[in-house]
Order: structure tokens, then sequence, then C-alpha cells
């Protein structure tokens, strides 16, 4: 598989990422900075996207039903160089399967996850999920 996305940026204003029929504003000012993503931020929604697509295939594959899933993702910004580390998520999965194998989930979509992968090159990754129902 390959991938492309588009981004442009006019000075002085913020940018755009431009991703299949989706276009998604990101902040590069600082008028921005509480109002829409930095960079950063669209990094861990991207780890998220991962893991909640893999909630979805896995749900079929390890034959369990859910009604919705969250995640809850934080991270360290470090100085020199700066990069992110010590990424943290909760995942609550909103459930009345009694059956969901918690262990072998995780284990799953963190051996499967091409983005969760991709970061843990890189950084520690530790997270949990809970199930509510």
């Amino acid at each position: 598989m390959k991938y492309s996305i588009t981004a442009n940026s006019i000075s002085k204003q913020n940018a755009t990422l431009q991703i299949k029929q989706s276009d998604i504003a990101f902040g590069t000012i600082a008028e921005s900075s509480d109002t829409l993503p930095n960079p950063a931020e669209l990094f861990l929604g991207s780890l998220a996207a991962c893991i909640l697509k893999n909630i979805e295939r896995f749900s079929d594959f390890m034959n369990f039903e859910y009604t919705s899933a969250e995640i809850k993702i934080s991270a360290t910004r470090l100085e020199k160089p700066p990069r992110l580390d010590d990424i943290n998520y909760v995942l609550i999965i909103n459930s009345q399967d009694k059956n969901i194998n918690l262990n072998l989930l995780k284990k799953n979509i963190e051996k499967f996850g091409t983005i969760f992968n991709t970061v843990l090159v890189s950084c520690s990754i530790d997270g949990k999920i809970e199930i509510i129902s």
C-alpha cells in the first residue's frame, strides 16, 4: 500500500491538509493555538485513528460487539531535540459483550497497527483498555 496527502499554507495564515475528500485545517500561527490542532495533536490523532480503526477490525475477527469506543491519548514533549515521548492511552469500549478478551485485543492493536508500530520505533507507548456497559 502507498499513502499520499497534500497540504498547503499561506504566509501568516493557517494551513490545510487535503486527504481524499476531506480538508483538515491546522494551526501554524499563534492566534490559532487555542482553536485549531497543531502538528503534534494531529500526530496523536493519527495514532488514535489507528487504534479505533483496529477496534472495528478486530471486533469482527475476535467476534465481539461494541456500541462505541473512545480513546484518550497524552504525550510529553521533550526539548532537545524536540520530540514526543511517553505516549499514554486509555481506550474505553462501551459493550455489553462479556467475552471480550482484552489481553488479546490489546496485543492485536499493538502488533498490527501501522501507525502504532511506526510511532513505537521512536518512543514509548503505554496503554490500557477498559470496558464499560
